[in-house]
């Protein structure tokens, strides 16, 4: 287990994660930092913890939103998946026709080749 130290509105906390997300940690904690500077500056001096909960449901709005397009975005793909499936089925039996007319063509055309050699009775 890691320990990452990251400043969020000026404070300092001491925080643990797993090995390995020492960095991802960091940013995800200067986000929320950006985040409360933006909120800060827009709004003025409305106290910290205020500060705090706003960005936090702000950016739970933000990934509540995320999950909803990435539910839809699925649904897309499923859609589609079914779409080219039906229509890998439809080719194959186009394909299996395709090849059906290509066999009675080729068996006409060896018994017109055999009746063009056939010898000519008279």
């Amino acid at each position: 287990m890691s320990q990452v130290t990251v400043t969020i509105a000026g404070k300092t906390y001491r925080m643990a994660c797993a090995d390995g997300e020492e960095q991802h940690l960091e940013g995800l904690a200067a986000s929320f930092d950006a985040r409360i500077e933006e909120m800060r500056a827009a709004a003025g001096e409305i106290g910290d913890m205020r500060l705090h909960v706003m960005a936090a449901i702000t950016l739970a709005d933000e990934l509540s939103e995320a999950k909803k397009r990435i539910v839809s975005l699925e649904r897309e793909m499923d859609e589609m998946k079914r779409f080219y499936s039906a229509g890998d089925h439809r080719i194959q039996v186009a394909e299996a026709r395709f090849a059906e007319s290509i066999q009675r063509v080729t068996e006409r055309i060896e018994r017109l080749a055999r009746s063009l050699n056939a010898p000519v009775q008279e």
